[in-house]
């Protein structure tokens, strides 16, 4: 299994997270984004109203953000949730 068009997958029921691009664009669906705004990093789950909608990394209440406070990660923040995520899926059992 792999990651096709930047969603996540399920694989051995862990969520994988795709990894930030280069690119300087804003952080589409299922990849990790910052809130600049809160300063919270989580998983960019869709848009409505004009807000991006972001879930924390180990889950729960996704929040709303203004899209231009959507950013992406730095290196070091994207590896910080991404252990953040293994962490979590190991305290689960997962």
């Amino acid at each position: 299994m792999g990651f096709v068009g930047g969603s996540n997958v399920l694989m051995g029921g862990r969520m994988l997270v795709p990894m930030a691009s280069n690119q300087q664009t804003r952080p589409g669906i299922g990849e990790l984004a910052k809130d600049t705004a809160s300063g919270c990093i989580g998983v960019v789950m869709g848009e409505v109203g004009g807000r991006v909608q972001i879930r924390p990394t180990c889950g729960g209440t996704e929040w709303d953000a203004m899209p231009d406070n959507v950013v992406a990660p730095s290196a070091r923040e994207e590896l910080s949730a991404r252990l953040a995520i293994r962490n979590s899926n190991s305290r689960d059992g997962l």
